[in-house]
Order: structure tokens, then C-alpha cells, then sequence
């Protein structure tokens, strides 16, 4: 059993990182193995359109779209964190989203258990319209999703920080996403049991 948490921040140890380590820490004290995939240092592009992918199986843009795509496939659970950007992803999970669709020729992620973390700037800065879309990414790739586990039992991991490091002082962002970590962990294990 593999959880992966991929970080869509463009900054290499920013507020979204921290949460997503939170997440995945609680997710191995499930027992479940984890790893961090951050998007900061990646090269990315944008989709072109070519409808290559739907022919090969796979993107044909020579970047690290395919590795990750491929560490995405080998998972059983996948978090998914995200900054906010005016309301919505960054541009680099948004990358990711976009050029995600060789995996839905025989929709290799479909019941990949999957869960959201978002950063805004403030307490109401936009985390769940981002985490909105960041759960439309995975129902669109027929995945199971979930939000964080009780006590908080909300959307997802949902934590405040303009500033980096802020989150560090954010006892209710750590909490949710250790929440989700957790939740996230459970119904992999639950799924792998059966």
C-alpha cells in the first residue's frame, strides 16, 4: 500500500509542502507507505491539444509530465495539494490536471483513493473552491475521494499562510491535514483488505 502527496507550489518548501509532509506523516503512522512528489522543481508544459496521448497511451511532450503520471498509476492513494491562485490551483497542478489525460484511456487511477489540501492567505481565502477543483480532477478520473477525518470532517486539509512558514503556527491547518492524511489511509486500507 502506497499513499503519494504531490505539492503544486512553486515554492520548494512553502506552506502547501508542509501540510502535504503533515498529511502523509499521519497516513504512515496508519502504516501505509508514502512518498513526497513536489512540483516546484519539475518542468512542465502546458497540453497542447496534439491527441497523441490517445494513440500512444502517453504524452509525447518531452518533460517530467510521464514520471509523475507513472508514480500517480503505482499509488493507491494520492494527495493532492495546492496554494490558492485567485480562487483556484496553481498554475503547476493545474499543468499536471491538464495533462493528466493519458490516464484516462482505461482510467488508470479509478478507485485510487484521493484527497485535497489547500494554503490561502487567509482563513477564507479560497481553500475550498481550490480543493473543489482539485476533487473535480479526481472524479473526473473515476477516483474515490475523500475529506479529512473525523473530528474536523470537513472538505480537506485547509490551512492558513501568506507568508512561509506561517502554516507551522496553524494548528487547525496541521490539524485537518493530518485529518486527511489519516482518512486518506484508512479507506486504502480498507479497499486493499477487501
Amino acid at each position: 500500500m502506497k499513499i503519494i502527496g504531490i505539492c503544486g507550489s512553486p515554492r520548494k518548501n512553502g506552506n502547501t509542502s508542509f501540510l502535504v509532509k503533515e498529511a502523509l506523516k499521519a497516513a504512515e503512522e496508519e502504516g501505509v507507505k508514502t512518498e513526497y512528489v513536489s512540483l516546484y522543481d519539475k518542468e512542465l508544459n502546458p497540453c497542447i491539444a496534439c491527441d497523441v496521448c490517445k494513440q500512444e497511451g502517453k504524452c509525447v511532450i518531452m518533460d517530467d509530465i510521464n514520471e509523475i503520471l507513472e508514480k500517480m498509476e503505482e499509488a493507491d492513494g494520492i494527495i493532492i495539494g495546492s496554494p490558492v491562485y485567485f480562487g483556484g490551483v496553481s498554475a503547476q497542478t493545474k499543468m499536471l490536471f491538464d495533462r493528466s489525460r493519458p490516464c484516462r484511456i482505461g482510467f488508470k487511477l479509478k478507485n485510487k483513493v484521493g484527497g485535497a489540501i489547500s494554503v490561502g492567505a487567509s482563513r477564507n481565502g479560497g481553500q475550498e473552491t481550490t480543493i473543489r477543483q482539485i476533487h473535480d480532477f479526481m472524479l473526473i478520473h473515476s477516483m474515490i475521494v475523500v475529506g479529512d477525518n473525523e473530528p474536523t470532517a470537513h472538505y480537506g486539509g485547509t490551512g492558513v499562510g501568506g507568508a512561509p512558514g506561517a502554516c507551522q503556527e496553524d494548528e487547525f491547518g496541521i490539524t485537518t491535514a493530518r485529518n486527511l492524511g489519516k482518512k486518506v489511509a484508512e479507506v486504502v486500507k480498507l479497499i486493499k483488505k477487501e
